[in-house]
């Protein structure tokens, strides 16, 4: 299954370094044809729009050009379906209005109903986010209003988005909803670590999404998968500040589809709150995630570098007294090495209604240096299956409860 799925990473990627080369019918400039302003004061939503609209008319590939500069854009959506494959060169910055109130929406560019995209161009998408932070109240309330997201992908096919930069979103940086055949390809997302609720790529939905050699510096989840992720593959990516690399939370929702077919290879993360973790809500829906996989993954500093929580409970809005009904299965932690900032180094526990199937722990190195002694193994509804060096001890030491970012 690894090799195949690497198989299709390669062809992905070779689709659009040629469909890149070919020859596209003309640069729509933004500035010298469609009169955007890069003063920071000059909306570029209308001139963007209008190339936008050009573009997606013409039977031949196009490529728009954003030049270098400093751009306000209000807010803009880029819908499809278009006729042939579009190139958005990003070289400048574009910044979003600074105060929340400017937004009725939780949108600032959002990309809808395309097949045949490329976006790059090593610019960066500024979302003016220090203002809103201190107004984010989901950590009080769970029907917290909804800040502006910088980059939305909704059903999106067969697109690469490459060499850019995502800054201070007021809340996720991207989000991917229903899309197939996404790659994330040398991409930034920065943000600093105390930004709330500021996710670097979320997922949901979505079929064949890679993120490779991406380095990502944020206040929460580095990479978050939600349900209904198929065959996403997270690959020589640079974490943290932040709060690690999530599969979930799941279970919180009616009627979230299954998970399958997660692969989390060859990744740095540093100083985060967490490393590779499942999370799921206790009382939840009924639900599923399986062939999930992590391996070769290097910790530093890091917090529960290893961690199943179906017992997920931020800011206590949940019943903790009702199991997970999430069945969790064929998960692996292989090569897993590096230190914890956490005595919890390794932390597995799984519902007690439906206990975790199919749980392998092979070559797991994690030391811990602090005040209370080595690294600790706990798990609880769960016999994982070990191979290779086991440090700290598989499954040793007694559960206790956990300290985890949400």
């Amino acid at each position: 299954m690894g090799v195949q799925l690497n198989i299709a990473v390669i062809s992905v990627v070779l689709f659009f370094f040629t469909s890149t080369a070919k020859a596209q019918s003309g640069v729509l400039d933004v500035v010298a044809k469609f009169g955007a302003k890069a003063d920071e004061k000059t909306d570029l939503s209308q001139p963007l729009l209008d190339a936008w609209k050009e573009a997606c008319a013409s039977t031949t590939p196009t490529k728009i050009l954003i030049p270098k500069g400093t751009y306000l854009l209000s807010k803009v959506n880029l819908d499809g379906p278009c006729k042939a494959h579009i190139e958005l060169q990003v070289q400048g910055t574009v910044k979003a209005p600074a105060d929340p109130s400017a937004f009725k929406e939780p949108n600032w560019v959002v990309f809808n109903h395309i097949d045949g995209f490329t976006m790059s161009g090593g610019g960066v998408f500024d979302g003016q986010g220090p203002a809103a932070w201190g107004k984010n109240t989901c950590s009080k309330d769970k029907f917290c209003a909804a800040l502006p997201i910088n980059l939305r992908f909704n059903f999106v096919k067969n697109a690469m988005i490459q060499d850019l930069t995502t800054k201070d979103s007021k809340q996720f940086h991207v989000n991917v909803l229903g899309c197939e055949n996404l790659t994330f390809q040398r991409f930034t997302v920065s943000a600093p670590g105390d930004s709330v609720n500021t996710d670097g790529i979320h997922i949901g939905r979505s079929t064949g999404v890679s993120i490779l050699n991406s380095n990502i510096k944020t206040g929460d989840d580095c990479v978050s998968l939600g349900d209904g992720c198929k065959n996403v593959t997270v690959q020589g990516v640079t974490c943290g500040p932040g709060h690690g690399i999530s599969v979930g939370s799941l279970g919180k929702w009616k009627d979230e589809e299954p998970v399958s077919g997660i692969f989390v290879r060859d990744c740095t993360i540093t100083g985060t709150t967490n490393g590779v973790r499942i999370k799921t809500w206790p009382a939840s829906t009924p639900g599923s995630a399986s062939d999930m996989h992590f391996e070769g993954v290097t910790m530093t500093n890091v917090a529960n570098p290893i961690l199943i929580d179906q017992e997920y409970c931020p800011w206590n809005q949940c019943n903790l007294k009702l199991p997970s009904r999430v069945k969790l299965s064929n998960i692996s932690f292989k090569n897993i090495r590096g230190t914890s900032s956490s005595q919890q180094a390794v932390k597995i526990v799984c519902s007690s209604a439906l206990p975790c199937d199919g749980v392998e722990l092979a070559d797991i190195d994690l030391t811990y240096n602090g005040p209370e002694g080595p690294a600790t193994s706990q798990c609880m509804h769960v016999t994982p299956k070990l191979s290779g060096k086991q440090n700290p001890s598989a499954c040793s030491s007694p559960v206790t409860p956990t300290s985890t970012a949400a």
